[in-house]
């Protein structure tokens, strides 16, 4: 074989010396061992891909797109990354980089703030559908945005606490003192660490029999709401965003949850199951709204764990949309591996890894979120349930 070097599918030169090391079939082999095959063998008489690459960060060619260019959705975010010199990326991990790249001037683009506090409740009493991931992963989204967030974690088991980093022993002060022993919710708001507009109000175990010491208590519907209406009425207090967990069931801490709350946002996973007790969560909804909470509306449905491979979670998306119409994001969560661990550390995925799906899609249903604005209570597809 000849002197004349040759390109492989990852840009990398390799010199003919690399080449007459082959197998016996007469395949090549790059300096680290990998078969090139005969179809994928170029010649290189233009600039490698990562010659290419150099070209994008060091500025030459003023027209080409670069890292802080605006797009509006996670598919343009996708669909500029291949554009211009970042096509001739022709590798999975090389186009990852790329949209990375698009990531980060995304994550620095402000999102609009609200004119008022906005509570939302995330609801479902199914479990496992995400109300825990979605809430800690918006409530993070919506602070690397420039926003300011307070995530209330009503959920005895205290996942939401685990996933900022919070720690929610039972010595800790935590949401149970302001719902059962009317305490100021001040004296248990802790800063999240790792952002710079976060703030939780942890749950503790003691939160599991609050349900059982609220029964005999007066006003043992709205004491959530007379909590964080004192809390948010302080001077010092300006929060854009409160986002309320609720446990899996529809017992007493969800309704001080819904009476407390302004907007509703329910995440349904992209399976038959999570379908099943819906009506019910909506007839409760109802309820709510007409005896307790007047303002309360369904503001945003979101689909969580969404597999595109299977036909499945589009029919159930498709199912969900007709019903609900605009009600639902466009955004879809998709499963993740990266959203699974962040918690195991003690994060969310937007700082476990920023730039992974499940990272780019929360941040993108925030800003969704976000723009929407404060929703009016006329809800389509809620009248079916009425």
């Amino acid at each position: 074989m000849s002197d004349t070097s040759v390109v492989t599918g990852l840009g990398w030169p390799v010199t003919g010396g690399d080449v007459a090391n082959g197998d016996a079939t007469g395949e090549g082999r790059s300096a680290v061992g990998w078969p090139l095959g005969r179809g994928t063998t170029e010649p290189t008489d233009g600039p490698s891909n990562l010659e290419r690459e150099d070209s994008v960060s060091t500025g030459d060619g003023a027209a080409e797109p670069t890292a802080n260019a605006h797009v509006d959705t996670a598919s343009e975010l996708t669909d500029f990354s291949m554009s211009g010199p970042l096509a001739d990326m022709d590798t999975p991990i090389a186009r990852e980089a790329a949209v990375a790249l698009m990531a980060v001037g995304r994550r620095t683009s402000p999102m609009p703030r609200p004119d008022r506090t906005r509570v939302m409740v995330v609801a479902n009493q199914k479990g496992g559908v995400g109300k825990t991931t979605t809430t800690v992963n918006l409530a993070a989204a919506l602070a690397v945005s420039g926003l300011k967030v307070l995530v209330v974690d009503l959920d005895p088991q205290g996942n939401a606490s685990t996933a900022l980093g919070i720690d929610h022993h039972a010595e800790i002060p935590s949401i149970y003192d302001v719902i059962v022993e009317e305490g100021p919710m001040s004296d248990v708001v802790q800063k999240v660490d790792e952002f710079d507009g976060l703030w939780c109000v942890p749950a503790t175990i003691d939160l599991a029999g609050a349900e059982i010491e609220l029964v005999s208590l007066v006003a043992r519907e709205s004491r959530m709401r007379k909590g964080l209406q004192q809390h948010l009425a302080q001077d010092d207090v300006d929060y854009d965003y409160v986002l309320i967990d609720c446990p899996p069931s529809l017992g007493l801490l969800t309704v001080n949850a819904l009476v407390g709350g302004d907007e509703v946002l329910i995440p349904i996973q992209c399976e038959y199951y999570a379908l099943e007790g819906l009506s019910q969560l909506l007839n409760n909804i109802d309820m709510v709204r007409a005896h307790l909470n007047r303002e309360l509306a369904i503001s945003t449905i979101m689909l969580t764990m969404y597999d595109g491979r299977t036909r499945l979670a589009a029919q159930v998306a498709e199912e969900v949309r007709q019903h609900f119409g605009d009600t639902v994001l466009q955004t879809t969560i998709p499963r993740s591996v990266r959203i699974s661990e962040a918690p195991s550390y003690g994060q969310t995925v937007m700082t476990y890894d920023a730039a992974s799906s499940g990272a780019l899609s929360y941040l993108e249903a925030a800003r969704e979120i976000a723009e929407r604005g404060v929703p009016s209570t006329e809800v389509k597809g809620e009248s079916a349930h009425g």
